[in-house]
């Protein structure tokens, strides 16, 4: 057996590893320090601030009395608050904290004020949104919003003959349709639906100030713009930037076809013929369904080999301003609460499949998949996992923060918090949930 032929998966795996441990020790990192600054704000100290399990490999204390250390798992961390009996917070160390003074057990979790306690449990799911705003609105930001009127910036390779469409045309008419304002989304879209499905088409643009006629391609042609991560289409090894020319023999020149004959393919096999950088490859696969979320917060099964179709150019832009880009960031996250929400609400009801639901073998390969196809792309779905670790921690189960708050909540309507016993049982029953869960996402990873 030669050797050679395993190195490529094997730098697959070390790539798709790396992707993974560096999207968690982002998020991780960001969520553990919302607890510990905001602790350290309320007036409770953190013995330790671990990123890792395990040995530790490096560690140094502050002058704040914490250790700060990176250990040999990196798949985690924690801070260990003082006067806790271990990292979840789960109890108290009732021997060192029963040596306490009352002003040193103020300084713990377990003496603090309410309100203290609630609002360092709270800031770790709040930093993972304030991350994900963050990197939403920056990506949004120098992304740009296209500028009116409607001007070429750039033309990526096309496999088509006698183009004369060139970067700084402004665009005016496609075949005789006049360009609505880019922002009039449905106008927009309306004048793309009414042109005919051919690769070349008449443009009229304003070129150095003088109306003239150029060939410019089809507006939305079948290029690869965007590929899902373990879909069809990217476990076959098409790449972003490929032309789809022909699906089954029939020559294609709008991405709209593509998404017409998969859809009526039923999950029969297609054939592809596809151009990349001048070279025709052929391709076969095999659809498949795919729950898509809708706008009024429903889902709706498709068949899907996993490709986004985009503009056959790239307009200018112009920059979003820093209060639109927040706005940008804010909405792109509780489109993922939102989305999620939605999906979790249907797995449960059996309305779509469990196998929507990823475990960490599947959180792994999209973040290797989302790495392979640039920084922008590997970014952005940090903002997303972090959104949904922040989500999920949120949840009111013992062990996760939203069990924490809800024990808060309990104490503020009693006037106590509940017996040392309880908390055992629920963090007990909490635990046995979240390692249910766990195992049903990797078995989803595993079956799916």
């Amino acid at each position: 057996m030669d050797i050679s032929s395993l190195l490529p998966q094997f730098g697959s795996l070390l790539e798709m590893i790396a992707a993974f441990v560096v999207a968690l020790s982002v998020i991780v990192a960001v969520h553990e320090y919302g607890h510990y600054i905001v602790g350290r704000w309320c007036g409770i100290k953190a013995d330790v601030f671990s990123l890792g399990f395990g040995p530790v490999l490096l560690s140094r204390v502050d002058r704040h009395g914490t250790r700060w250390q990176l250990a040999a798992l990196p798949f985690g961390g924690y801070v260990k608050f003082r006067g806790d009996a271990d990292p979840a917070s789960a109890g108290k160390d009732g021997a060192a904290i029963s040596e306490l003074s009352p002003s040193e057990l103020r300084q713990t979790m377990h003496g603090a004020p309410l309100w203290a306690r609630a609002a360092t449990v709270l800031a770790g799911p709040v930093f993972n949104f304030i991350l994900s705003i963050l990197i939403f609105g920056a990506v949004l930001m120098v992304q740009g919003r296209v500028a009116e009127p409607l001007t070429i910036s750039a033309l990526p390779p096309l496999p088509y003959e006698e183009l004369t469409l060139e970067p700084g045309d402004q665009v005016l008419a496609i075949d005789g349709q006049e360009l609505p304002a880019f922002s009039e989304r449905e106008a927009f879209r309306d004048m793309l639906d009414a042109l005919p499905h051919e690769r070349v088409l008449p443009y009229a643009v304003l070129r150095a100030g003088e109306e003239t006629i150029v060939r410019g391609p089809y507006p939305i042609p079948p290029r690869v713009a965007q590929l899902s991560p373990k879909s069809a289409a990217y476990e076959i090894d098409m790449e972003v930037g490929d032309m789809i020319l022909a699906v089954n023999g029939r020559e294609i020149a709008a991405f709209d076809e593509i998404k017409e004959i998969v859809e009526a393919s039923e999950g029969a096999r297609l054939q592809l013929e596809v151009w990349r950088e001048g070279e025709i490859l052929e391709f076969v696969l095999a659809p498949r369904r795919v729950d898509e979320p809708q706008p009024d917060g429903g889902f709706k099964t498709e068949w899907r080999i996993g490709i986004a179709g985009g503009y056959a150019f790239e307009p200018a832009t112009a920059t979003l301003g820093p209060v639109q880009a927040a706005g940008a960031g804010v909405t792109a996250m509780t489109g993922v609460i939102t989305n999620s929400l939605s999906g979790l609400y249907h797995m449960v009801t059996g309305a779509i499949s469990s196998c929507n639901m990823s475990g960490p073998i599947g959180i792994a390969q999209v973040s290797g998949a989302m790495a392979s196809q640039g920084v922008d792309s590997f970014i952005w779905f940090i903002a997303v996992l972090s959104t949904a670790v922040g989500l999920l921690n949120l949840f009111p189960i013992p062990v996760l923060d939203g069990g924490h708050l809800m024990f808060y909540g309990y104490e503020a309507v009693r006037g106590k918090p509940p017996s040392d016993g309880a908390l055992r049982v629920f963090m007990s029953i909490g635990l046995t949930l979240i390692l249910a869960l766990m195992g049903f996402a990797l078995l989803n990873d595993v079956l799916c």
